[in-house]
């Protein structure tokens, strides 16, 4: 009785893991829709894709100059508003 249980067990196991799969493969989009996201994303364009590196430098600089500085910027923030 306890063995068929297990086996019965990881049947439904196994079922609802390639039904979950089977969802999966349903809903994720095809090669063809695939090209087309990735074509239409800001960063397929050269102007927006500069404007993305010039943000994340900035971004890094200011984290890295927080980084050196022995100054709590999360405790400062809320005394300037």
């Amino acid at each position: 009785m306890s063995s068929m249980r297990t086996v019965l067990t990881s049947v439904a196991a196994c079922g609802a893991v390639a039904s979950g799969l089977g969802l999966w493969k349903a809903v994720a989009p095809g090669e063809e829709r695939k090209r087309e996201i990735l074509k239409n994303l800001p960063e397929s364009s050269p102007e927006r894709m500069e404007e993305s590196r010039r943000r994340n430098a900035l971004i890094m600089q200011v984290l890295k100059e927080a980084a050196e500085s022995d100054h709590n910027v999360a405790q400062s923030y809320g005394r300037q508003q």
